[in-house]
This record gives C-alpha cells, structure tokens and sequence, in this order.
C-alpha cells in the first residue's frame, strides 16, 4: 500500500528559505539555468554573475514525498522556485532571478510565496527599500503584491520594469542572517560553482 503526503495542506507542502547546503544551493543554480537560460534563453552557458558572490539564494521547496511500506529512504525535498536578494548599499536591497519550475506555475503561490520571502527577509535584516527589475509580463502580478513601478527599462534586450516593494507589506521576521563565511562555505563545497583563479 502506499502513502502520500499529498494530505499536506498547501502551506505545509511548500516551504521557502535560505539555501545553506550545497545540494540545496546546486539545485537553485540549475533551475536558475533550466529556467533562465533553457526556457527563456536570456543567456547562453550559464546565468550566474558576480552578484552571485554576495547574494543570498532562496529556494522554494515541495516536501511531498511519495513513498511505499518498503520504501522507507528519505527523499530530498524537491527546489521548485528560486530568487536571489542582495544588498547594493546599507539598507538598499534588490531581489533578482526570480523563477518557478515549469511543472509549478500552476500552483499559484510559489512566485508569491517567493516574493514574500524575499523581501521579509531583507526587511528583516535591515531595509529602508526593496527594488527589482521584473520582466513586462509580470508587471500586473507585482502589482497586486503591493509593488510600484518605478521607471521602464531593458535587459537582456526584453522590456522590464524597475519595480519598488512596499514595506508596509512585508514585515520583518526572524531569519538570521548567515555570515558570508557560511555562504562561501556552501557554494565552495558545490563542484560546479567553484571559482577559477
């Protein structure tokens, strides 16, 4: 007989943090690439960067797990959706590389969920704004999520808009914010994203 974890309600399924292992910071790199660079083919190789150096990875997670009575290993909880933040200056952050696995943008609350995470996170360690360039499409979903446009510009040859978070939305909460020690630490141990030089 087997057992699904598919009674998890939805805000038990899906989880959102900080990326720290490096099997969690290696799953957010290839489905930035799959993302970024297969679908929407922004980039070519890969779509990392130097802000990659300093940002902090959040992950979205799936936790159902399908599983038997003989099957008792734990499978690893499956990345579904990612963003970056970073901060450019004291209490000045940006959000980037927002994306949501393709088999998921149905669920309707990872992208939100992502957002929140976002910005919450930044709120929390210290921000006074929240910005980020959001690709034309998407415009309308940040819209409802209580962020401002701010000007029109291009990347990467597509129509963005530069876009402002509200704050009065996105509390601070209580995620500690790791030192860059950890954070090197978890992108060293992850054999593709060793730095040359």
């Amino acid at each position: 007989m087997s057992t699904s974890a598919s009674t998890l309600s939805s805000a038990q399924r899906y989880g959102f943090e900080l990326a720290r292992s490096p099997q969690e910071v290696q799953a957010y790199f290839d489905l930035r690439k799959a993302i970024f660079c297969g679908e929407q083919q922004l980039f070519t190789d890969h779509d990392k960067d130097e802000v990659d150096d300093y940002a902090y990875p959040i992950i979205a997670i799936d936790r159902q797990r399908e599983t038997s009575q003989q099957d008792t290993s734990q499978q690893p909880d499956k990345v579904v959706g990612v963003v970056r933040i970073y901060e450019t200056q004291p209490r000045h952050w940006y959000g980037g590389r927002l994306g949501v696995d393709v088999n998921y943008r149905r669920v309707g609350r990872i992208g939100k969920g992502l957002i929140y995470k976002a910005v919450t996170t930044a709120n929390t360690w210290g921000c006074d704004r929240f910005l980020a360039t959001v690709q034309l499409q998407n415009v309308r979903f940040f819209r409802r999520l209580h962020w401002e446009s701010i000007d029109e510009i291009q990347v990467c040859d597509r129509p963005h808009h530069l876009m402002e978070a509200d704050l009065n939305f996105y509390p601070p909460g209580n995620e500690i914010r790791p030192t860059v020690r950890s954070t090197e630490i978890s992108l060293k141990h992850s054999p593709t994203l060793r730095r040359v030089g």
